[in-house]
């Protein structure tokens, strides 16, 4: 052992390398950058040989050399590489979390390159001259499309419940009903965001059943806020009671200083009742009825970028705005033009609603999927003998912590490898192909779903399969 660290070259004589100067040209690092990240390759060799886990040449041979700069390249090119890599969704679930949830449009992905790569009047009047305020920029696309009096925008929805209660129900209550007190996903607790905002939670009603009278009982003279909570990501069903917000509205009304604040999660500018999915409230709907405030989600439903939209009467708006937390929870430049790009695709009307990739994807036809799913087994079953492939119905999911109880119809494929697993098939495209391919296992099958697969990306899974 001692021998082989003794071989072992010196940093500076490693330097002197071709190979040294070939990675300088290859991966544009200065002189400095690289020598360091030399000096850890040695010191990871010399680690392993003494651990005894070096099992690559014997130092001071030529091989070795070339060993040590192997290491190196790959050391440069996992440093160098992105972490956050386009990945293709053939899970069939169109919100998936995990992966990014929704998709933006060509319209909001274009503005945000722009914004990006130019400076901007991000907080600049043109036509005044003067300084302006970035919360302008899609509150005028929100008036219209939701009816309010005023918008702004957050950095997530949570960060917008937690801006609303410290901001109008510091240190007062806030009544719930016990059914509505959610948690969403990371163990973020609607109780818990509460009570770090200074808010008294008063739970109200049981689990399945709260009635209006519950609410009635517990309003008094500290009451700041009734607050309804869309549940957004579980069903109860079965012997189940909850107030409609018409008639929680009219409460509120009918008390002084007190104001209705819905929580609507998931963010519904389209009405996907109208396709037969789901039951999800659209925000307008809710505004017209007289909230006082509403929040939701940008990445959900509405199909926009990571964002926490509140809108509402203006003389709350304008309060919220002022609050000195609505600097920590405020939106990017970027942010501000995707959503920016997402909303005027809703102000264009039923036709411009379509480039939104998640309603696109939501309302596809069953006679859509059954024409691309047909071809693409063909075409698989033509161009391999790799596999065995079936098509059979199925359901997708909306995803997102929305729409829990939606199935929607959907034609999966079903694919047997026959010489590998299911598992060992999903492990290759995850890792081994570029982009990765995420698709469903189930009784050893690997499960396609073309709903949330473009027809680009269809061509790329098609090779993938190919190459297996």
């Amino acid at each position: 052992m001692k021998d082989w660290l003794r071989s072992i070259p010196a940093v500076h004589e490693l330097q002197n390398h071709e190979q040294f100067e070939a990675l300088l040209r290859e991966n544009h690092l200065d002189v400095t950058q690289l020598t360091k990240q030399l000096k850890e390759a040695v010191d990871q060799i010399r680690s392993l040989i003494l651990n005894g886990d070096w099992y690559g040449a014997t130092p001071g041979t030529n091989q070795f050399i070339d060993d040590v700069f192997h290491l190196l390249s790959g050391n440069i090119k996992k440093q160098l590489s992105y972490t956050i890599e386009k990945v293709i969704n053939a899970t069939g679930t169109i919100l998936h979390t995990n992966l990014g949830r929704a998709r933006l449009s060509d319209n909001a992905i274009h503005h945000v390159v722009e914004t990006a790569q130019n400076y901007s009047n991000l907080e600049y009047k043109l036509n005044e001259g003067e300084r302006g305020s970035r919360h302008s920029h899609v509150e005028a696309l929100l008036k219209k499309i939701t009816g309010a009096e005023a918008a702004m925008v957050v950095n997530n929805n949570a960060a917008a419940v937690y801006l609303v209660l410290r901001a109008l129900a510091d240190n007062k209550e806030v009544i719930v009903s016990r059914g509505q007190l959610v948690e969403i996903g990371g163990s973020f607790r609607i109780s818990s965001i509460m009570e770090e905002s200074g808010a008294k939670l008063v739970e109200v009603g049981t689990t399945n059943k709260t009635h209006l009278y519950d609410y009635e009982n517990a309003l008094h003279s500290e009451t700041a806020i009734v607050m309804k909570v869309h549940t957004s990501n579980f069903k109860v069903i079965g012997f189940t009671k909850s107030v409609e917000t018409e008639d929680l509205i009219a409460l509120t009304q009918s008390s002084e200083d007190v104001i209705f604040y819905e929580d609507l999660g998931s963010g519904a500018l389209f009405d996907f009742r109208k396709h037969g999915i789901g039951d999800e409230p659209v925000v307008r709907e809710v505004i017209e009825m007289g909230a006082d405030i509403v929040t939701f989600s940008g990445d959900k439903l509405l199909g926009g970028p990571q964002a926490g939209i509140i809108a509402g009467k203006k003389k709350i708006i304008d309060h919220l705005k002022k609050h000195q937390l609505a600097r920590v929870v405020r939106v990017d430049k970027m942010t501000l033009a995707a959503l920016e790009g997402t909303l005027i695709d809703y102000a264009r009307g039923e036709k411009g609603v379509h480039n939104i990739p998640t309603i696109r994807d939501l309302l596809v036809s069953i006679d859509n999927l059954d024409e691309r799913t047909k071809r693409f087994v063909t075409n698989l079953l033509q161009g391999t003998d790799n596999f065995q492939a079936k098509i059979s119905p199925g359901t997708s999911q909306v995803g997102g912590g929305t729409m829990p109880d939606v199935q929607l119809p959907t034609l999966v494929i079903s694919l047997k490898h026959h010489t590998l697993t299911a598992e060992q098939v999903g492990r290759k495209l995850r890792t081994e192909c570029k982009p990765a391919i995420v698709g469903r296992i189930q009784k050893d099958e690997f499960i396609i779903d073309l709903r949330t697969v473009t027809e680009e990306e269809e061509y790329l899974l098609f090779q993938a399969l190919l190459q297996l």
